[in-house]
């Protein structure tokens, strides 16, 4: 996404949310709530700016994620406080209506999106804990998204279906918060698989879950640097994939084969063409990818990352100083397999493939050479891969 949610003040618990939640929600409201409600965050390994083009991405739900202690109450109203904001949010259903905390956009809209698709939604009063850090790439919105779409779906008595569920928390973040995302975020925040990354044909949302090489794990670098205000420069480059494919005659640019597109480009002007040469590309190391997680290959998988990279460095130009700076100084390591920017751009978070048994050095080291050379204190941490969106009762 790219436009994140103001950052609290204080950080994020980062432990024992669930627990967290749960007593809240007694302190609050004097009972055990009936459920808790959580989806993940997630962190994309390879496959960035594809999700939007029908492309393919190959993205694992991470261990921090929102959860929602909640009740289901009877007068139509949604009333939620956020112990990161230290705020409470309250919207009546009908009608439904923009206002409050911006955080809350996000609640809105979701209730928005099943409405929209023709459910009758219930009420419900609850407490929420993320430590999904914002605006870091990792999927915050999506993941407070699909936390809100289980709980109305609790209270509700509605199906969950995460392919259904992905596709209205997308349509509450393009069409009521204004954010013209693809569908990769929502969609492994449904439907994340423990112990597995997820490859997802963004087009038809069939998966795949492939298993990370044996002795590696996910290192995930939060640069300390944020996107800022970059609507335009996102919107800018989905308009030239538009009209990148428009000039193939497709519906999208996953429809171009790398061949097709090297004897054809010449007829693109440079910008579109570099943008489209990426998606192209990326889609392609993208499937190779995945074979290369089905086969146990680590040093092919992180190839395919640092070629990933460098693509979106140098032909999509979504990159940013201190993003290539932290993935130059992971390569370099001697544990790190590869190493690429992650999420949309401009600021947030890398991610890199490290053996594990050098993880605590590489984590150690890559922080320290990383303060000295930009002055930024980075978070680095390890994450497995963890389950989609799910409900636990009483």
């Amino acid at each position: 996404m790219m436009m994140e949610m103001q950052a609290p003040s204080a950080a994020a618990p980062s432990a024992g949310l669930e627990d967290a939640v749960r007593r809240a929600f007694e302190a609050r409201f004097g009972e055990a709530p009936a459920f808790v409600a959580r989806a993940p965050g997630r962190v994309n390994l390879i496959g960035e700016h594809t999700d939007y083009n029908d492309g393919f991405v190959l993205p694992m739900a991470i261990e921090r994620a929102v959860w929602i202690a909640l009740r289901p109450r009877a007068d139509g109203v949604v009333s939620v406080h956020s112990l990161d904001f230290g705020e409470t949010a309250e919207l009546t259903l009908d009608p439904l209506e923009r206002g409050g905390p911006e955080w809350s956009e996000y609640v809105r809209g979701t209730a928005w999106a099943l409405a929209e698709a023709g459910h009758r939604l219930q009420g419900w009063e609850g407490v929420m804990a993320s430590d999904v850090p914002i605006g870091a790439g990792l999927s915050s919105s999506a993941a407070l998204e699909l936390a809100t779409a289980r709980a109305f779906a609790a209270v509700s008595g509605l199906a969950w279906e995460p392919g259904a569920m992905a596709r209205l928390a997308q349509a509450a973040e393009n069409r009521w918060v204004g954010v013209n995302c693809g569908i990769m975020d929502q969609m492994i925040s449904a439907a994340g698989e423990e112990g597995h990354a997820v490859l997802i044909d963004c087009r038809s949302l069939k998966t795949r879950a492939v298993p990370l090489p044996q002795g590696t794990v996910v290192v995930i670098l939060d640069t300390a640097t944020r996107r800022g205000l970059v609507d335009s420069a996102y919107n800018e480059r989905r308009r030239q994939c538009e009209a990148a494919a428009a000039f193939f005659g497709v519906a999208a640019l996953r429809d171009v084969a790398p061949g097709a597109f090297a004897d054809a480009a010449a007829g693109l002007d440079a910008d579109t063409a570099r943008r489209a040469r990426h998606v192209v590309t990326e889609n392609a190391r993208t499937l190779v990818a995945a074979e290369a997680m089905r086969a146990g290959n680590a040093g092919a998988l992180g190839a395919l990352m640092n070629a990933s990279h460098d693509s979106l460095r140098d032909d999509f130009e979504v990159s940013s100083p201190a993003l290539d700076a932290m993935v130059e100084i992971a390569r370099a390591h001697p544990g790190c397999h590869g190493a690429r920017m992650t999420g949309a751009g401009f600021g947030g978070c890398a991610v890199a493939l490290v053996d594990a048994a050098h993880a605590a050095a590489f984590a150690r080291d890559v922080a320290a050479a990383y303060e000295r050379r930009t002055g930024l204190v980075p978070q680095i941490y390890v994450t497995g891969a963890s389950a989609g969106a799910e409900l636990r009762k009483r």
